[in-house]
């Protein structure tokens, strides 16, 4: 959310889905660049269609804090099923898994960087993921990725950013590619 009002300043930007719950402060930042460049956005959406693709917002409930109200996103594409979990937390995940049927995900964003607030063992068990994303600066001041979460995703093949760098998956003839840009 901190580079937001850059990109939108130095890209092109059709729209903005915020989370649910209340502004903070940068959201009502940036939604003074959008209104002055006339950018429409949206809060709390169910879903978004993309050409013949659907991302489903899961998280439509206001926790009370940032983290777990961020924007639950799950999509399936050429039969692969990816789920990306913002910054949301434990509670957020046992809520998630009493409400929707998340098994066998194929690409999990793991939440919180890999804080020890996110990715329970219960969560991971049941999405089981093929393969786990850590979005995490390197030698970053809190330490994620956490160890215990390290743990629960041990039966997954994970990839660090602060490891591997920029992640990419492509999907060619219904094959999951991945492909990585060292740091």
């Amino acid at each position: 959310m901190g580079e937001a009002i850059n990109l939108v300043n130095n890209f092109k930007v059709e729209k903005v889905i915020f989370n649910c719950g209340p502004y903070n402060n940068l959201e009502k930042d940036l939604i003074k660049v959008l209104d002055k460049k006339k950018i429409p956005y949206y809060s709390c959406i169910k879903e978004l269609n993309i050409d013949n693709n659907k991302l489903y917002f899961l998280n439509d409930k206001d926790y009370g804090n940032e983290n777990d109200n961020s924007s639950i996103i799950y999509t399936k594409l050429n039969n692969h099923k990816f789920l990306f979990m913002g910054d949301a937390g434990i509670e957020v995940e046992e809520d998630l898994i009493k409400k929707y049927n998340l098994q066998d995900i194929d690409v999990l964003k793991v939440g919180h960087h890999g804080s020890k607030t996110s990715s329970g063992k219960e969560f991971i068990n049941e999405v089981n993921p093929k393969y786990s994303i850590i979005s995490v600066g390197k030698n970053n001041r809190y330490g994620h990725p956490n160890k215990e979460v390290l743990n629960n995703l041990q039966d997954t093949k994970i990839y660090r950013t602060d490891q591997d760098g920029s992640i990419m998956f492509k999907i060619k003839s219904n094959k999951l590619e991945i492909a990585t840009c060292a740091p």
